[in-house]
């Protein structure tokens, strides 16, 4: 096909038109935003809008912004998971904050690769972790970056780990360079340590799982048992998983006699803190992450207790040094110089696995900036008031069993109305559950706990009023009541 020599853009083809459609997407925005705590937590998507977004064909002409819009507000908009509202409780999903929304909009409209170089992008990203070292009291010579979630900045660090403790040179000889690698955390921790271990190579055997207590912390006696087993057998441990807030029951790890092994042991000490991390930030809950400060690496989340919107977590290593011995290459499309948009390091791209990176840092700057860390402090003091809230409750309630200690701001309980078998529970609060779900009351999510069914309470909106919990456990009452009746008399 012979060239035509055509000029397309894909800029709007009336500014006015576009303007006034972007006014009006934001007074849209606003205006859901201030009727959330009477919409439905969830609903369930009809069919027919389901078979209708899966089943168009490729647009092969245009349909115009507005429409497109349109039917996001009819298609879209009203089906979605339900963390922004003030009755979502399920995993550990923040619900957002304006401002930092209108940022994301402002960043991708500036649409920058973060890897580094002389742009503003990659100075406030170079801020933004400065200030996340000083806010949760970690050092102040420490590295780091942001990354898409909680897993990845966990691999980032666990992978740092691995180069510095292995012994050999990992990055040139890969595992054929040394022994079998083993690093180790509770029964507790988060699925991504498994697939981490299979990314990296180790198999998932490689992560070694240790029992927990009655707390559901790892057992410390158990853990340096299994230490000194895999040595025993030839193996060569180079990292220990520390959890400040596992996503079961929010139990936080012993994080200083973790790290008084891991010194004994010369093994890297890693903080899983997707959101237990950032209890550091509020002067009256540090101590219950005491020892923080001690770790090697630490990943969390700023879009899980720091309320932002998806996606933003931060990685810090205390170890510079090894964080870029770990990730840094070189390539001859990537050369710096003295001046220009290239005179910068490529501080990111040579942090971790990514060489294209967006511009997530803008929305903490910006919220930061706005507001200062002072009131994403009190909210999770809130957030943690709240659980200890609804725990008082279930602990006075007959017909309420909690079935963990409640540590931060998760609450796992369960309806047990007397003389059911746990297997007969277990389905009434299934039932009950999806009923709360489907009815549009609330969204919590559930767990097992030693074989049992639970209801699982993580309270990480900004949103959430104390009604809304007393309100929680009176429906979990009153539906479980049905549904217990049901199973009694079974309609025939």
């Amino acid at each position: 096909m012979p060239l035509s020599k055509k000029e397309v853009t894909l800029d709007p083809a009336n500014w006015e038109e576009f303007r006034k459609l972007g006014h009006r997407m934001i007074d849209d925005m606003v205006d859901d935003l201030t009727s959330l705590a009477e919409a439905p937590t969830w609903q369930q998507m009809p069919k027919e809008i389901n078979k209708t977004l899966t089943m168009e064909r490729l647009p092969r002409e245009p349909q115009g912004a507005e429409q497109a819009y349109n039917e996001f507000l009819t298609n879209i908009l009203p089906y979605r998971l339900g963390n922004t509202t003030p009755r979502f409780y399920g995993w550990v999903m923040g619900p957002g904050v304006p401002l930092a929304s209108l940022a994301d909009m402002l960043a991708s409209n500036m649409n920058p690769n973060c890897a580094g170089a002389n742009q503003s992008s990659h100075v406030v990203e170079l801020q933004v972790v400065e200030w996340m070292k000083e806010a949760l009291g970690y050092d102040p010579a420490a590295s780091g970056l942001l990354a898409s979630g909680g897993s990845m900045a966990n691999l980032i660090g666990l992978n740092v780990g691995r180069f510095a403790k292995c012994g050999f040179d990992v990055r040139k000889d890969g595992l054929a360079g040394g022994p079998r690698l083993t690093f180790y955390g509770s029964t507790e921790t988060h699925s991504w340590a498994v697939k981490a271990s299979e990314l990296m190579g180790l198999g998932n055997s490689g992560f070694r799982t240790v029992p927990v207590d009655a707390d559901f912390r790892v057992d410390i006696e158990a853990l340096k048992a299994q230490i000194q087993r895999d040595r025993a057998a030839g193996m060569k441990p180079f990292c220990i998983i520390a959890n400040v807030g596992t996503v079961n029951t929010g139990a936080v790890d012993d994080i200083n006699a973790l790290a008084d092994i891991c010194v004994k042991e010369d093994l890297w000490l890693h903080a899983d803190g997707a959101f237990g991390a950032l209890a550091a930030i509020s002067p009256n809950l540090k101590e219950r992450v005491a020892g923080l400060e001690r770790v090697d690496s630490v990943g969390f989340d700023l879009h899980k207790w720091m309320y932002l919107p998806f996606e933003i977590a931060c990685i810090l290593i205390k170890d510079p040094v090894a964080h870029k011995g770990a990730f840094a290459t070189h390539a001859a499309y990537l050369k710096t110089a003295e001046r220009g948009p290239v005179a910068g390091p490529l501080t990111f791209s040579e942090s971790g696995y990514e060489l294209s990176r967006g511009f997530k840092a803008l929305k903490a700057w910006m919220c930061l900036k706005a507001y200062g860390i002072k009131p994403f402090a009190e909210a999770i003091e809130m957030n943690v008031e709240q659980a200890e809230h609804l725990t008082g409750i279930i602990e006075g309630a007959a017909d309420l069993e909690l079935m963990a200690p409640t540590s931060l701001n998760i609450v796992c309980f369960r309806y047990k109305p007397s003389g059911l078998s746990d297997e007969v529970l277990n389905a009434i609060n299934e039932e009950t559950l999806l009923r709360i779900h489907e009815q549009g009351l609330a969204v919590p999510s559930s767990t097992m706990i030693d074989g049992k069914y639970v209801i699982r309470v993580a309270i990480v909106s900004h949103r959430t009023k104390f009604h809304d919990l007393t309100d929680l456990a009176a429906d979990v009452q009153r539906i479980g009541a049905e549904v217990a009746a049901e199973t009694a008399n079974p309609v025939v």
